[in-house]
């Protein structure tokens, strides 16, 4: 179990980062249906959602082994309230998509909560003991309980992956390194409509000797976390 394993390290850009695991938690960004599957928020915009499915099986691999080591998992959901009071009118406005947040969809409602595209996609569902947290912005720490769940925890690191590079996880590794966190995202964890979005969101993370965080794969993560408890 992790919550009594020795520190290890992450072969991470741009250099190995050591964590302590007990104050480590895994933070799984927007994995939605909303965004990931056809009829939902990401294909009004015109984007290729078969873009985003390449993330699915790393994340799943780091869930498992998180899961079974015990650590704390953290699951986010974009969406707003059903009478759309949290959704500003500038996003609800902005470009010309086929339907606009809160139009009724194929998945129900689009990106609001309570509606089928609004939650988790099957594969990566979470458990009862496991945390949600729903956000109205992009950003995991923008009106959300984000920060108390992470100071009762004990957290320190963060192990962030999801959709999509460039918009809520950079937004939300931003926002933790402000506040303090030390953040290794999951570069085959994460995915964007756009694959040079992708890349140059990872670059811009790991700029400057690790500006916002460091960058890993999924492989080197499970390795670390397998020496652990070794």
């Amino acid at each position: 179990m992790l919550n009594s394993a020795k520190p290890s390290v992450v072969s991470a850009e741009p250099e190995p980062i050591t964590l302590d695991w007990p104050a480590t938690a895994l933070l799984i960004i927007d994995m939605q249906r909303d965004f990931m599957e056809p009829g939902g928020f990401g294909e009004t915009l015109g984007n290729d959602v078969s873009q985003l499915a390449r993330a699915v099986k790393p994340i799943g691999a780091v869930l498992t082994a998180a899961r079974d080591s015990g650590m704390l998992v953290i699951h986010t959901r974009e969406g707003h309230l059903p009478d759309l009071s949290d959704a500003p009118p500038a996003k609800i406005e902005r470009g010309t998509p086929s339907l606009r947040i809160g139009d009724p969809g194929p998945m129900g409602r689009i990106l609001i909560r309570g509606e089928a595209g609004h939650d988790i996609v099957p594969e990566l569902y979470p458990l009862d003991s496991e945390i949600v947290i729903d956000k109205p912005g992009k950003g995991a720490f923008y009106a959300t309980e984000l920060g108390e769940v992470l100071e009762k925890y004990g957290i320190e690191n963060l192990l962030v992956c999801g959709v999509t590079t460039e918009v809520c996880v950079n937004t939300t590794v931003r926002e933790a390194n402000d506040r303090g966190y030390r953040c290794v995202v999951i570069s085959d964890g994460c995915a964007s409509y756009f694959p040079e979005f992708h890349e140059m969101g990872l670059k811009m993370i790991k700029a400057q000797g690790g500006i916002f965080g460091w960058v890993a794969d999924s492989a080197a993560v499970l390795e670390a976390m397998r020496v652990s408890t070794t």
